[in-house]
């Protein structure tokens, strides 16, 4: 077991060594890494000549260069650590979805701003695909520009609505259901609000309306539109929306026949 201990030892400085070459390969840093190995074959260089006052001067160097290095170079550090973590993953996907939540929010209030009309439909679990197959299809990864620049009234997909998969822009032009009359329609709604009210009836899709007459910003999402929303309450919605795990849906008709089983059986 003894003579296993080295190599284990020689296999984990080689990793670290590894590791650290390979995260500041082609960096700033690069040239620090190479500075750190020469002033270690010197420091080797004084200990096989035994110069010790040289020794002694280099030790105290070290101690004021390890702080200093950790400033300047504090990114990398923050980088290099967080690549370690276990949650990294994790880490990732909510500051992309934080990202995401970041852009579609100041895109939105940007077109409330200029009272460009605009229906947005987030797809969330129930597929929109039926939809996006009769519209004009993009699949182009989601930026602020390429949104805005779709409902600007010179171009001719502004017309309709747009369907968002994740961080992609599914399809533009998107003809959606309308909502049938009820209580939610009222005589100031048009037919983007119409169409936002009516996907939601029939998906788990949140829908995103801006009114071309107004510039409100209004939400439907489970039958129920919600209008005059603020920015603070907008991204309140969202995230609650599509961070929350999806809630099991029952069949209540089917519950109750078991129920009557269960009481036949005793």
């Amino acid at each position: 077991m003894k003579f296993l201990i080295p190599g284990v030892e020689i296999a984990i400085i080689t990793f670290i060594f590894y590791y650290i070459i390979s995260f500041f390969w082609n960096t700033r840093a690069m040239d620090l890494f190479y500075g750190i190995l020469a002033f270690a074959a010197l420091y080797a260089g004084a200990t096989l000549l035994e110069l010790p006052v040289l020794k002694k001067l280099m030790l105290y160097f070290v101690n004021g260069a390890v702080i200093a290095l950790l400033i300047i170079f504090q990114p990398e550090v923050r980088l290099a650590l967080s690549r370690l973590s276990v949650k990294g993953k994790k880490y990732r996907e909510t500051t992309e979805f934080d990202k995401f939540l970041d852009q579609i929010s100041g895109t939105v209030y940007r077109l409330s701003e200029k009272r460009t009309g605009a229906l947005i439909v987030l797809e969330k679990h129930d597929s929109l695909e039926e939809f996006a197959n009769k519209a004009v299809l993009l699949h182009a990864e989601f930026t602020p520009e390429l949104l805005e620049s779709i409902f600007s009234t010179t171009t001719p997909l502004h017309d309709g609505g747009v369907i968002i998969r994740g961080s992609v822009i599914l399809a533009a032009a998107s003809i959606l259901p309308l909502a049938d009359e009820s209580a939610q329609i009222t005589k100031s709604m048009g037919t983007r609000h119409r169409a936002a009210l009516g996907i939601s009836q029939i998906t788990d899709a949140l829908a995103i309306v801006v009114s071309e007459e107004t510039g409100t910003i209004a939400i439907a999402r489970d039958g129920i539109i919600t209008r005059g929303v603020k920015p603070d309450r907008f991204r309140g919605i969202i995230r609650s929306v599509f961070t929350n795990p999806r809630p099991v849906k029952t069949n209540t008709k089917q519950f109750g026949l078991m129920q009557k089983v269960k009481e036949w059986m005793g």
